[in-house]
């Protein structure tokens, strides 16, 4: 069983009908089929996904990796046009956490481009996440071992990003004391 017919703007009553077997994202309406990631992506996720957990072991805040679903709420539930999949998420509020992942902004969020979804990454759901009021996002670019560190202003937007290559290792701003080695994701 494949999409529904043709629509011009898919919800998330849409979303939930698809088959489990296809890793989809709605944003604003408009459906993205995600390919299986690369083994680098892989990689990367499991070991910044490893740093956040050991770290939030015995704390409030949880992490998830991907396929977790995060929805961005309307008034009515059924009216949601915007369902994604960060790479990585992290929660603070468990009162957003419900069976099919979180509803409403994760306090940081990891994207793993690949030539697939660089620009997804870099331009939709920045804006997406910046107009949703996630208060940290990383934009991490496998090939050149960089990533980008943007974190929400007073304004309620990003300012310019903190950029880091594999040598370094990223002060995480939603905690006091974490700090992410980046030798340890890049290696």
């Amino acid at each position: 069983m494949g999409l529904p017919d043709k629509k011009e703007v898919y919800t998330y009553e849409d979303y939930l009908n698809w088959p489990d077997n296809q890793r989809i994202e709605l944003i604003n309406g408009q459906v993205y089929l995600m390919t299986p990631p690369l083994r680098i992506h892989q990689k990367i996720s499991g070991a910044i996904y490893t740093q956040f957990s050991n770290y939030l072991k015995d704390r409030e805040c949880e992490v998830y990796y991907a396929p977790f679903g995060v929805k961005f709420t309307e008034k009515n539930e059924k009216d949601i046009k915007t369902v994604v999949e960060p790479d990585i998420a992290v929660v603070c509020d468990k009162s957003k956490l419900d069976n099919e992942g979180c509803k409403g902004a994760p306090d940081l969020i990891v994207e793993i481009t690949s030539p697939s979804t660089a620009r997804r990454d870099r331009v939709e759901k920045f804006n997406l996440y910046e107009k949703n009021g996630v208060k940290e996002y990383w934009i991490i670019e496998p090939e050149l071992k960089i990533v980008n560190v943007f974190t929400l202003q007073e304004n309620n937007r990003y300012g310019r990003p903190e950029i880091y290559t594999e040598e370094d290792k990223i002060k995480v701003y939603i905690f006091d004391d974490l700090v992410i080695d980046l030798k340890d994701v890049f290696s």
